[in-house]
C-alpha cells in the first residue's frame, strides 16, 4: 500500500464495491436466482420409489439440547422437507446422512436420525449413512443402496443443481425436492450479513459445479 498507493486505492475501492454488491439483496439474488430456479418445490405424490434422501448439513452438540435443537438451520430445513416428502407417500423410508465432521463426537446422521424420531418418524423406517463426508460419498451410498431405483432427493435449493449433477453422474434416478430457499422479496437496496452469506453460498456452489466438470468424479 505504501509502495503503490495508486493501485492500493483502486484495490480498496474494488473490494468495498464487491462487499456492497454481495451484501445487497440485488447482488445475492442475482447469484442465487440461476441456482434456485432450476428445480421447483415438489408436491407430487410418492407413488414409485418411496425413498426420501436428505443430504446432511451440520449440527452442534451443545449440552441440554434436543436433537432437533442441535441441528443447524439448514439441516432442520432439509429434514423438515424430508419428513414432508414422506407424507406424500405411504410406507416410505427416510435416508439421513453425514459424518461427525471431525469436531463432533456423534455423526451428523445420528443426530438427524434422533431429530426425525423426535418429529414423529418411526425409527424403523429411517436408514442412516454416518460415514458420508460430502455429496459424492452420499451418492455412492445411495448407489450401493438402491442402484437404479427412483428416490426423492432433498437438499437446499441452491445446492440442488450440483447435487443432481453428482447423483445423475453416479447413474442414480433422483427426483429433486428442493428446500431452504434463500432468496427473498425485500427491496434491492437492503444490505445485511444474511445477503452476504447467501452470496457466499452461491459462489461456493458455482465453484463446486466447476470442480465437478473439471474432475468428473463419476465420468459425467
Amino acid at each position: 500500500m505504501f509502495r503503490h498507493p495508486k493501485w492500493a486505492k483502486k484495490g480498496l475501492v474494488m473490494a468495498l464495491s464487491l462487499l456492497v454488491v454481495l451484501s445487497s439483496n440485488a447482488g445475492s439474488g442475482a447469484l442465487l436466482a440461476p441456482l434456485e430456479a432450476q428445480y421447483a418445490v415438489n408436491n407430487e405424490p410418492l407413488t414409485t420409489g418411496c425413498v426420501v434422501m436428505v443430504l446432511g448439513s451440520g449440527h452442534t452438540e451443545a449440552l441440554g439440547r434436543t436433537a432437533v435443537q442441535q441441528l443447524s438451520t439448514t439441516a432442520l430445513a432439509r429434514l423438515s422437507e424430508g419428513i414432508r416428502q414422506l407424507s406424500l407417500g405411504s410406507h416410505c423410508q427416510l435416508v439421513v446422512s453425514g459424518w461427525s465432521g471431525g469436531n463432533n463426537t456423534r455423526a451428523h446422521a445420528a443426530v438427524m436420525f434422533d431429530a426425525a424420531v423426535e418429529l414423529g418418524v418411526p425409527a424403523d423406517v429411517i436408514i442412516s449413512s454416518p460415514l458420508a463426508k460430502d455429496t459424492i460419498e452420499e451418492a455412492q451410498f445411495m448407489r450401493d443402496l438402491l442402484a437404479a431405483e427412483t428416490f426423492r432427493l432433498v437438499t437446499s435449493a441452491s445446492h440442488m443443481p450440483r447435487a443432481m449433477m453428482i447423483f445423475e453422474g453416479a447413474g442414480l434416478n433422483a427426483i429433486a425436492a428442493p428446500t431452504d430457499f434463500a432468496q427473498n422479496q425485500s427491496h434491492w437496496w437492503v444490505f445485511n450479513a444474511a445477503h452476504l452469506l447467501s452470496s457466499q453460498k452461491a459462489i461456493h456452489e458455482y465453484l463446486g459445479i466447476l470442480w465437478i466438470k473439471l474432475n468428473d468424479p463419476f465420468k459425467l
